[in-house]
């Protein structure tokens, strides 16, 4: 049940890739290459999954659809891969926006989305268990709005918004009521104009929140300096933006052993250890944590979690917020 590295473009090609072909590097390096991408195309959207979980593949307009990791073709790292519409009965205006990695679909699990424009909402897990050819609705998603980002959570667990400007807002999860799929949520996070919701994060009791930037900037906060403050409000700084630091592209809870992935425009994938980022306050502008080529940007973060061989490797790894080692998950990005 190898751990695979699951990449999709922003034109929607897919592959995967063994998780091993990519080595760990010191913070501040040049990258491998990733993929070989056309002018017009960049990695998007980059997760860890073991072979037999199965893909539940989320829309913008807030689809959802059906994969198994093992039906998507593997393809070395600077492989492009295969055209998603090729694997799934995708609409030619839908676009993917996110993937969740489950093995199965237990009542005491939830699915939380964010949307771009703040908009919050959790479903039960058990209501996406029945897999129809074409999709179904996730959530309705409103004009203009996007779906981002799509966990699994345990249901009692706190969940944390970050902003392209440095805004972030923790509240509890219990905030938001459960509510069937097609349904839009909840205010989330309050934006500022000219703002966007870029990451939700499922938060553990223990951890730092990594942060980075489009410029190749990062840091580590401690969880105590993101207060609990009531859904729907504007929330606090989490990053210093600037000229220098470039919007923020990537918000994940870390453990001191975790790795790391960094993937810009051009298709470079670098692999670090969280361990190498600096941890400092929330108002700060963080480290150089990838050095890019001149017009090149980091466009998604990834988190690995570096097993040991003892902790049952055969179990999902924690990530959409679920508990460590939960029968239902697996590592994701969006």
């Amino acid at each position: 049940d190898e751990d695979m590295v699951i990449t999709v473009t922003n034109s929607g090609y897919v592959k995967r890739s063994p998780l091993a072909l990519y080595r760990a590097q010191n913070r501040g390096g040049k990258g491998r290459t990733g993929m070989a991408t056309k002018e017009d195309d960049f990695v998007e959207h980059l997760y860890v999954a073991s072979a037999h979980s199965y893909v539940l593949v989320f829309t913008e307009s807030g689809r959802v659809h059906w994969l198994k990791v093992h039906q998507i073709p593997e393809f070395g790292p600077a492989a492009r891969g295969k055209a998603i519409v090729n694997l799934l009965e995708l609409s030619s205006e839908e676009k993917v926006a996110t993937t969740v990695a489950v093995r199965d679909f237990p009542e005491d699990r939830h699915l939380v989305f964010a949307t771009e424009r703040g908009l919050i909402k959790k479903t039960a897990l058990s209501a996406y268990g029945n897999p129809r050819v074409g999709g179904i609705i996730g959530i309705n998603v409103e004009e203009g709005d996007r779906l981002l980002s799509v966990r699994v959570t345990a249901g009692d667990q706190d969940i944390l918004l970050a902003t392209a400007q440095g805004k972030s807002v923790r509240f509890p999860e219990e905030e938001v009521r459960g509510m069937g799929r097609a349904t839009r949520g909840v205010r989330g996070i309050a934006l500022r104009k000219g703002d966007r919701v870029v990451a939700m994060e499922v938060l553990e009791a223990e951890g730092t929140l990594l942060t980075v930037s489009e410029k190749g900037y990062g840091k580590r906060t401690v969880l105590e300096e993101y207060r609990r403050q009531g859904r729907g409000g504007l929330g606090i700084i989490n990053l210093k933006v600037s000229d220098k630091t470039g919007e923020v592209i990537g918000v994940r809870q870390v453990q001191d052993e975790d790795g790391a992935m960094l993937i810009t425009q051009d298709g470079k994938i670098i692999r670090i250890g969280v361990d190498g980022v600096s941890i400092i306050g929330r108002s700060t502008q963080g480290v150089k944590v990838m050095d890019l080529d001149e017009g090149d940007r980091l466009v998604a973060l990834a988190k690995i979690v570096e097993r040991q061989e003892e902790d049952a490797p055969e179990e999902a790894s924690e990530d959409e917020g679920g508990p460590e080692a939960s029968d239902s998950s697996d590592e994701t990005v969006n």
